[in-house]
């Protein structure tokens, strides 16, 4: 008989078993797993978040965890969604785990207020279907919004970068760069780029509302990151009044061999001068110079983002998955 039981963060079994069960359904079901480590879980449950908080579950067959459930809800913007993840290990498969996993914690969300759910899917680069799409959508839930999952292999030949900065008109800015903590003199400036890419970054129909993002948000954040991560920033500072024109952000996880490409953004009165390739070179420079160990660098693009995709292209990044976002609006 199956048993759902929800995970208690100080149980170190039983929390070990739920990341190993993750573990093995990813890497069984997708291309180019990119997977939290053992330190980046056990960092990020144990350390308060007020912006965010994850609940976790697990299926039990007999004492042998079988399959997992987390649902993470934003605490302060977006109360109405919950985003939920499930995994089953390859051979109890098709008898209702997941399913029982989903209804505990979609029960957990609508008595937390979540009405909307949402979740991701990956499926093989140039398909449109995977058994976990099958999954989610026998569950009622929709294609909101799709992203390529895309990776560069490193290192890449130093004329390749040298290429492609000579493409930006960046004459009229210099590149700013700091690993870590936002220097305070660019804080407020950054923090205004934070709050522009949380509103237009694309997210086709997923029910988000507008995030805020304020100085307390942007070290709190920094001080979790810090924890599994190495962050690098680059920005684009223009010469003749100091004015931040465009952000790029780099996260390398602690002890492992590749690197992940965030949030890219120019402010719209900065834009037409490429100045995301030049900041982008800017990233890949310090990761072969200093980071030498590092062998790909992820990141996830909207299909529709068009300038991103053809300035990742021009770099030389492929596409190894398809990310869907699936969501569901209960009453």
């Amino acid at each position: 008989m199956i048993r759902i039981s929800e995970v208690d963060p100080c149980d170190e079994a039983t929390l070990r078993a739920f990341w190993e069960v993750e573990q093995e359904a990813q890497r069984h079901d997708r291309a180019q797993p990119v997977l939290r480590s053992w330190t980046q879980l056990t960092s990020s449950l144990g350390t308060p978040n007020p912006y965010h908080r994850r609940d976790l579950w697990v299926a039990r067959d007999g004492d042998r965890v079988v399959g997992t459930a987390e649902v993470g809800s934003p605490l302060q913007e977006n109360a109405q969604i919950g985003f939920l993840e499930v995994n089953v290990l390859p051979d109890v498969r098709r008898r209702g785990i997941g399913t029982l996993l989903h209804d505990t914690a979609v029960a957990h969300g609508h008595d937390d207020g979540r009405r909307s759910i949402c979740g991701e899917v990956y499926v093989p680069a140039g398909d449109t279907s995977s058994a976990a799409r099958e999954f989610a959508a026998g569950l009622g839930f929709e294609v909101v919004h799709e992203e390529d999952h895309l990776l560069l292999d490193l290192p890449v030949p130093a004329g390749s970068i040298e290429r492609l900065r000579a493409k930006a008109d960046g004459s009229a800015y210099d590149v700013v760069t700091w690993q870590g903590r936002c220097p305070d003199e660019h804080l407020a400036a950054f923090c205004e780029m934070r709050t522009r890419m949380e509103n237009d970054v694309p997210t086709g129909d997923i029910d988000l509302d507008p995030v805020v993002v304020d100085e307390e948000r942007v070290r709190t954040g920094e001080a979790r990151l810090a924890l599994s991560y190495l962050g690098i920033t680059a920005a684009a500072r223009r010469r003749d009044d100091g004015v931040l024109g465009g952000y790029t952000q780099v996260y390398l996880p602690h002890g492992e061999p590749h690197a992940l490409q965030d949030d890219t953004l120019v402010m719209p009165e900065h834009r037409g001068h490429r100045l995301g390739t030049l900041l982008k070179c800017a990233t890949l420079e310090i990761i072969q110079r200093e980071h030498a160990d590092r062998v790909a660098i992820h990141t996830d693009t909207a299909l529709d983002n068009h300038a991103m995709q053809a300035t990742n292209r021009d770099f030389g990044y492929r596409p190894v998955e398809r990310l869907l976002e699936m969501q569901r609006r209960d009453a």
